[in-house]
């Protein structure tokens, strides 16, 4: 559809509506099913489904510019393009996905009194309803909240860091790969950390993955040269691609089995808003303050969500040291 578009209403419709919609229900359903697949290794599974993305946005960059800039195909043929590879991907996407095997609790999970009076109403066999008992959760909301305030900032540094480049004096074809950069040091994050936090605790390190980006977010204007930019962006990548990936595990680990679709629907639905949000805030305080406010409102942003999430933490368990 991108490829007949011609007018600004056109590609609005096509790439913000149709391709937001249909790519939630491509992303978020085959997460929330190898989460019930693998309960015991949630971190590295999702870490490996999420990281496909960063493969994505480490290719796609290089290749949309070669086929704009380097041959004689206009946008219309190279949005075409970009279908018919993506259709077989997405198919083999959708027909990889098997619906775990039943059984009869989640060992991972963190059961409470509501946990188990859920499990009850639940037994009768018949029409399955949404179960949004999740929301009951003072530990699920903060994690809502603490994701959706950290997402206001995380994103900002992959659509503005290429336009920093520029402005410190990067040639435009260097500034451009610094999101491929970005993407390729992200894939890296997104599985690493997801094998450690198996061991050590979701939780744990989904704060240490939040607090560890706002650091290199207020360090952002720091980076005035390209080596500067390049070490940057292989820090951010990392440390963003943890927060990324554990989000999911972290739902998966509150919920019951029965919930932990719903539950990671809702955290994404809730770090949606902000994340539409998130970039044209960061785009008006570069108009009003330029890139150093922008850098301390992306390290403010993501150090609230560590310390939110922190209580999420202490509502599951309030011993500083434990697993969780």
């Amino acid at each position: 559809m991108t490829s007949l578009c011609t007018e600004y209403y056109q590609f609005f419709l096509a790439q913000a509506v149709l391709l937001g919609i249909s790519m939630s229900f491509v992303t978020w359903p085959p997460v929330a099913v190898v989460s019930r697949h693998m309960p015991h290794h949630r971190g590295l599974a999702l870490g490996l489904v999420i990281s496909g993305s960063s493969l994505g946005g480490l290719i796609w960059p290089i290749v949309l510019q070669q086929l704009l800039y380097r041959t004689s195909l206009n946008f219309s043929w190279t949005m075409i393009i970009v279908g018919f590879i993506m259709l077989p991907l997405l198919a083999m996407a959708c027909l990889m996905i098997v619906e775990a095997p039943r059984a009869k609790a989640d060992a991972t999970a963190i059961v409470g009194p509501a946990d188990t009076e859920s499990r009850q109403e639940q037994e009768p066999q018949g029409e399955k309803k949404a179960d949004f008992s999740i929301v009951k959760k003072p530990a699920f909301l903060f994690l809502c909240f603490g994701l959706a305030v950290g997402y206001l900032g995380l994103f900002a540094p992959f659509f503005y860091v290429s336009a920093y480049a520029i402005v410190e004096g990067v040639s435009s074809s260097m500034s451009f790969y610094l999101i491929s950069i970005l993407n390729a040091a992200s894939l890296f994050g997104r599985i690493l950390p997801g094998i450690l936090a198996d061991q050590w605790g979701h939780f744990n390190f989904m704060i240490v993955a939040l607090a560890a980006s706002a650091i290199v977010g207020f360090c952002w204007t720091a980076a005035a040269n390209v080596a500067g930019l390049v070490v940057w962006a292989v820090v951010y990548g990392f440390t963003s691609g943890a927060v990324l990936s554990l989000q999911g595990a972290c739902a998966a680990k509150i919920a019951t089995r029965e919930t932990q679709g719903t539950a990671i629907g809702l955290v994404t639905g809730s770090i949606s808003v902000t994340v539409l949000a998130g970039t044209p805030i960061a785009g008006a305080l570069i108009a009003n303050g330029g890139y150093l406010v922008l850098s301390m409102f992306t390290g403010a942003t993501l150090a609230a969500g560590s310390l939110i999430i922190g209580l999420a933490r202490l509502r599951l368990n309030r011993k500083v040291l434990s697993v969780v």
